[in-house]
């Protein structure tokens, strides 16, 4: 019973590594992120760029998830992206904040300059 548990974990594993992208950045909680979204459009495809900010994520190898919150229109938008989806073509950061939570859910409740955050330099 034991080996049959360790052996299809293992065989998980090895199928979830082939699937991993290599290319994806180090993508902390606060960054301010572009990502290259694949979108289908009838029988055509093109790329749709998301910017927003790391307010979540969740480590879990290929199901690795990151919540991305823009203000659109006055409204703030959040949504979940997988990480080593194949309808991510690329991801950019383009500014690394300083915070101290691992969930930046209070920014929900703020709304103009309240939602900056410190930049950080490298």
């Amino acid at each position: 019973m034991d080996f049959k548990v360790n052996f299809k974990h293992n065989y998980i594993q090895q199928l979830e590594t082939e699937y991993l992208k290599a290319d994806i950045p180090c993508i902390e909680i606060g960054d301010s992120i572009r990502m290259g979204l694949l979108i289908q459009e009838g029988n055509k495809e093109r790329v749709q760029y998301a910017e927003g900010v790391v307010i979540a994520k969740h480590n879990a190898q290929l199901n690795t998830t990151i919540t991305l919150r823009k203000i659109m229109q006055g409204v703030g938008v959040e949504r979940v992206y997988l990480i080593h989806s194949p309808r991510i073509q690329n991801i950019q950061v383009t500014r690394r904040s300083k915070v101290r939570r691992a969930k930046l859910y209070y920014l929900r409740s703020r709304s103009g300059k309240a939602t900056r955050l410190k930049q950080k330099f490298i």
